[in-house]
């Protein structure tokens, strides 16, 4: 780990404990994150950066815990079991935070390109983009007019309903490494198109991330296509 990518990494988790200290007191969090109430109000106002061992052990485990709960708590689901994550994919503080986290925990090798699909998959891509300094592409169910060419997949679902996604050619160039991300993975349609979009653009896939995983049939269905890392913020039975 080069200084720039300690400096990031110490920055990142300084904004992790400043998230969680709009709830607690510093003894609150100190029971929280393991570390004295003393240290945690120097890092939290700025006065001094943890160190890197530090840093990392709050981004990875005590960050994603933090930022799954606070997850679980904006999320609801209706009574037929769809799920409104519209008080998360909105905020794109929060999204910023979630991407540090995500790449820590699941070792994310860096992207050149994050791929979604629209529309409430970019915001999280884009945090993901933003963080890895990677260019950003995200596939859409209609073409758009001026573009010649396109990646296209296509796949009939168990309702007969017909789904394809559309990704300008252009977006990703042979020999790319690729980060598929979306907000939710249920039954793990989407992400197998995007990943047959990657794969049809000769590029390599370096992992698939979702805020939310209803269920194991998703994950399972993207560990099934690719050997990267599959990981998702939190998981809904």
């Amino acid at each position: 780990m080069n200084r720039a990518e300690k400096a990031a990494l110490q920055l990142q988790a300084v904004a992790v404990l400043r998230m969680l200290k709009e709830t607690r007191t510093y003894e609150e969090l100190s029971d929280v994150t393991g570390l004295p109430a003393g240290d945690l109000n120097r890092y939290v106002n700025g006065h001094v950066l943890p160190g890197t061992d530090r840093a990392s052990e709050v981004v990875e485990s005590v960050g994603r815990e933090a930022l799954a709960d606070e997850l679980v708590a904006r999320v609801e689901f209706d009574d037929e079991g769809y799920v409104d994550n519209s008080g998360v994919v909105f905020d794109q503080s929060f999204l910023d935070l979630v991407a540090p986290v995500a790449a820590e925990t699941f070792e994310f090798e860096s992207p050149d390109v994050v791929l979604t699909a629209a529309t409430d998959g970019i915001t999280l891509g884009a945090a993901m983009a933003s963080f890895f300094g990677a260019r950003l592409a995200y596939a859409k169910k209609s073409k758009e007019t001026a573009v010649e060419e396109f990646i296209e997949s296509r796949q009939r679902l168990a309702s007969g309903i017909e789904l394809t996604y559309y990704l300008p050619a252009s977006a990703i160039d042979a020999g790319d490494t690729v980060l598929v991300v979306d907000d939710l993975i249920r039954s793990g349609e989407t992400q197998e198109l995007l990943l047959d979009i990657a794969l049809q653009g000769d590029a390599d896939v370096t992992g698939v991330f979702a805020l939310i995983a209803v269920g194991d049939e998703g994950m399972d269905r993207a560990r099934a296509i690719t050997d990267a890392p599959v990981g998702a913020l939190t998981t809904f039975e």
